[in-house]
């Protein structure tokens, strides 16, 4: 069974349009996350992480007409674009295979004044998937995945497996979503967005910061396309039924996740994850879910962080994006801190880094959890 490489990637965020700006403006504790009074989204101000559409645009025509193309469109196009400038994978190879990650895609669309400006097919999601395998010409019929929250993650798993299994070389996995009115009121209606920007893990958390974005990662079996070597040990996921949308009070879901992709990754990852990198969205309910999951798994001392505090939860792009993160800090082996966190406010002692640490990080264990149950995890590990 052949390995599975990262060879190249990229994160759209609020904090830039390359994974070097955005890695370093966490060196820098800068955070995305800003109180937004802008009644295309809501009638009341709330915190968010917007991705620059002024800079989207202006960095879009350096490549196309933006008017051709939504804001979704935009970022995905712009995001695959750097990931492969920095990779020799062949997008239009038959052995190359798109995967696209989200939970809304084109959701602004259902918006009033946007609906004469695109087709309304946009709003489903294998009509962007369509759009992105013709733009780039891959010959390959692409994938959708979208399972809430654990999207991005799920399909750097399902790219993984598909290289495993030799049914592909090479899995661009890509994926994101944007903030809208209809997005924003949800969240709202389930109380679930903090009053300031979000604190995973704190005493004080009182909800979660929503953000905007994209990541792209390219995974290839080719190790003549890669400089540092990182590779998928294990992944898996699975789903506890607790509640369409309240995570598991014991965690048991969350925890078989992490068992089965132990278990995947083999005894030496196993014995040697250094690094958690959680969802730790920031929510009461969630943080203590994860900190039960994690203590059920014996890694209660493994040092473990949240991203959302630099760039909120971005939704379908999350598991992207902040496995990129991960990836990043194995790559120049630092712990980032945990953004907004001071005093942990979970039952269990997990051991929640609060300052940025140079330590040697071989296996990293990333986890995320979403609405319907459902949990994914994968490990990363330097060969």
């Amino acid at each position: 069974m052949p390995d599975v490489y990262i060879s190249a990637d990229n994160i759209i965020s609020s904090l830039g349009f390359t994974t070097e700006e955005n890695i370093n403006n966490i060196k820098k504790n800068i955070t995305g996350i800003k109180l937004i009074n802008n009644s295309n989204f809501s009638p009341t101000p709330f915190y968010a992480s917007l991705v620059d559409s002024e800079r989207l645009y202006s960095d879009f025509k350096n490549i196309d007409n933006p008017e051709k193309f939504t804001r979704f469109e935009q970022m995905a196009i712009l995001s695959i674009t750097d990931a492969l400038r920095n990779s020799k994978v062949d997008i239009k190879n038959k052995n190359t295979l798109f995967i696209i990650s989200t939970t809304k895609g084109n959701i602004d669309i259902l918006k009033q004044s946007n609906k004469n400006r695109f087709d309304y097919k946009k709003i489903y999601l294998w009509d962007s998937a369509k759009l992105l395998q013709q733009y780039f010409e891959n010959p390959s019929m692409p994938v959708v995945v979208s399972n809430a929250c654990i999207s991005g993650l799920l399909g750097i798993i399902i790219g993984s497996r598909l290289i495993q299994s030799s049914q592909f070389e090479n899995v661009i996995v890509t994926g994101g979503d944007i903030l809208s009115e209809f997005v924003v009121s949800g969240f709202q209606s389930f109380l679930s967005l903090s009053t300031v920007p979000c604190r995973p893990f704190d005493v004080s958390r009182d909800g979660l910061s929503l953000g905007e974005g994209f990541g792209t990662i390219i995974l290839t079996s080719n190790p003549e396309y890669v400089n540092k070597k990182i590779i998928v040990t294990g992944g898996s996921s699975s789903n506890d039924a607790n509640h369409i949308s309240g995570p598991s009070r014991t965690g048991k879901g969350l925890y078989i996740t992490i068992k089965n992709t132990l278990k995947e990754a083999g005894s030496k990852a196993t014995e040697n994850i250094d690094y958690i990198s959680a969802h730790g969205t920031g929510t009461v309910y969630n943080d203590e879910m994860e900190s039960k999951a994690i203590t059920s798994a014996g890694l209660e001392n493994i040092p473990v962080n949240s991203f959302k505090g630099y760039w909120g939860h971005t939704l379908g792009a999350a598991g992207l994006i902040e496995s990129i993160a991960a990836i990043n800090s194995m790559k120049e082996n630092t712990l980032y801190k945990t953004m907004g966190f001071s005093k942990s406010g979970v039952s269990k002692n997990i051991n929640v880094i609060d300052k940025t640490e140079e330590v040697k990080i071989n296996n990293c264990l990333k986890i995320a959890s979403g609405f319907g149950g459902c949990n994914a995890g994968i490990i990363f590990s330097k060969l």
